[in-house]
């Protein structure tokens, strides 16, 4: 067994020891996937499955409609911004701060009520997209995927590109969150480092995806640049929070692909780990981990030999071939009450195609409880879910209009998870949308008033928001005030006690951002 992985196993042996447990890779979780009702926004779409449902009472429908920008709010970001904000309630000296990352390896913490830098960390040189064969992140590769907040240690983790002059490599940091300082013994510098006979290869990788935290790991996803040039692999590297010289590793067999890369990242139900990949090349036709869910247990472990492990459409092959990724979306664990099964995984691949696995026994190959095409263009963002007093809805936006909506049309679709035996997939409500931004949903409580809130897209881009159950628009984000820069790809907002909060290019200025904060009334 080689040194990481041992290391892996006698640490899972020594948290047991202090009171932790290994589960069953394939053991369902054990209650309701609640929704989070704090204000802390700790990591990509707010929690760790990945649903993007925020509760704030402060959020009813009336005051969405009545939304406006605070013009006193504007904080200025240098480099572009393709990571979500995170925010914390409880930051330095009991401020409330949101924390931004950007391709320049800026790290700010920011005063949430007045937009003043609580402290600021720039992280080594960012590398240069003149170092890779492809990729469409230009001129720097710095922090791209959303990183995450451990409130209880204190620590932000950062996954950053680095260069050494020479060529890139992938780092993961941890920061106090109290004064941006790095913590003993961090970075992890990911170069090289020999996984069991598998070499991870900075110049060949992209970090995009949000980072994902269990109780004792932190986890980084990595596919290859836009383009797919070079032999990347997907990986996930699991880092345990305290004692980062111990990394493990999942990975995908192909000899090239299978790219894990969805701008929400990894997933959890509470218990196991999700992730899904995209495309593989040369595989003669044997599958070997791309286009599929696959289940992950404690440092990135990954029982193969079960199919209750892993999903992979029938028509992967035919999906490798035209570079339709199923992992353009995370997936997403959701409870359906009286379905069965009613503990489910959904994931919408890149041809609209939308896909319901039961999430005790992902099913192998062709093993899916409902599948339905959603969307009749691709679909790369990340989704939201939520339950609402009529049922359980998924909301994504896509680059065409969506299939058979009963109410409305456009690109961003909305369809029910009916629960039923099996369960199923109804479209529900279409709106037209510019762009594909990542969608959310607030309700009041977890169920009453919710609400979508989305971007739409341009070189003048506008807050909007729909009745999430109809489809009804509430808030167009056309006042005078309102308008943002372009805002950079599968972006997404964020709420914290009332306000709502996003990142754009800065208007007329290049390689800079701008975050905004809007305030529904």
């Amino acid at each position: 067994m080689h040194a990481h992985r041992l290391n892996a196993v006698l640490l899972g042996a020594l948290l047991a020891a202090c009171g932790g447990s290994f589960r069953s890779p394939h053991r369902p979780a054990s209650g309701p996937l609640l929704n989070d009702v704090t204000s802390d926004v700790l990591q990509h779409h707010k929690n760790g499955t990945k649903n993007g449902v925020y509760v704030d009472p402060l959020i009813t429908q009336a005051a969405a409609a009545n939304t406006v920008r605070d013009t006193t709010f504007e904080v200025v970001l240098d480099g572009q911004v393709y990571a979500q904000p995170l925010f914390v309630q409880n930051g330095p000296d009991g401020q409330s701060i949101l924390i931004t990352v950007t391709e320049n390896n800026q790290v700010l913490a920011i005063n949430a009520a007045d937009g003043s830098v609580i402290w600021e960390n720039l992280l080594e040189p960012s590398a240069l997209r003149t170092q890779y064969g492809c990729g469409n992140i230009t001129p720097n590769i710095g922090v791209t995927g959303t990183p995450a907040i451990d409130l209880d240690a204190r620590m932000l983790f950062v996954a950053a590109d680095t260069t050494d002059g020479f060529a890139p490599h992938h780092k993961l940091f941890a920061l106090s969150i109290d004064d941006g300082s790095v913590v003993l013994g961090w970075p992890v510098d990911f170069s090289g480092v020999d996984f069991g006979g598998a070499v991870f290869n900075s110049q060949v990788h992209n970090q995009r995806g949000g980072l994902l935290l269990d109780e004792f790991y932190v986890y980084v996803p990595y596919g290859g640049h836009f383009g797919d040039c070079n032999n990347y692999k997907g990986w996930v590297i699991a880092v345990p929070k305290f004692y980062p010289q111990y990394p493990s590793a999942f990975w995908t067999t192909a000899p090239r692909g299978g790219g894990i890369w969805a701008p929400a990242g990894l997933s959890t139900d509470g218990t196991d780990i999700f992730a899904s990949t995209g495309n593989t090349f040369n595989t003669l036709g044997e599958w070997q981990r791309g286009e599929a869910v696959v289940r992950l247990g404690p440092g990135a472990t990954f029982d193969g030999s079960d199919t209750a492990n892993y999903f992979a459409p029938s028509n992967w092959l035919s999906l490798d071939g035209s570079d339709a990724d199923l992992g353009g979306t995370a997936p997403i664990p959701v409870d359906v009450d009286g379905a069965i099964p009613s503990q489910l995984i959904v994931i919408i691949g890149k041809t609209g195609f939308a896909y319901l696995l039961d999430r005790a026994n992902l099913g192998g190959i062709g093993g899916e409880q409902a599948l339905s095409q959603v969307s009749g263009a691709t679909v790369i963002n990340a989704p939201a879910t939520f339950t609402g007093f009529s049922g359980t809805y998924v909301v994504a936006a896509s680059t065409g209009s969506g299939i058979g909506c009963p109410v409305g049309s456009g690109n961003l679709v909305a369809f029910q998870i009916g629960a039923s035996s099996p369960p199923s997939i109804n479209m529900a409500w279409c709106a037209s949308v510019p762009g594909r931004a990542g969608p959310i949903v607030t309700t009041t409580d977890g169920i009453s008033e919710p609400v979508v809130w989305t971007i739409a897209t341009g070189a003048t881009s506008r807050l909007r928001a729909y009745n999430a159950e109809t489809g009804e628009l509430i808030f167009n984000g056309d006042g005078p005030d309102d308008g943002m820069g372009s805002v950079r790809p599968f972006q997404t907002p964020i709420v914290a006690n009332g306000r709502i909060y996003v990142v754009s290019d800065r208007p007329s200025v290049t390689g800079q951002s701008q975050l905004y904060a809007f305030t529904p009334q």
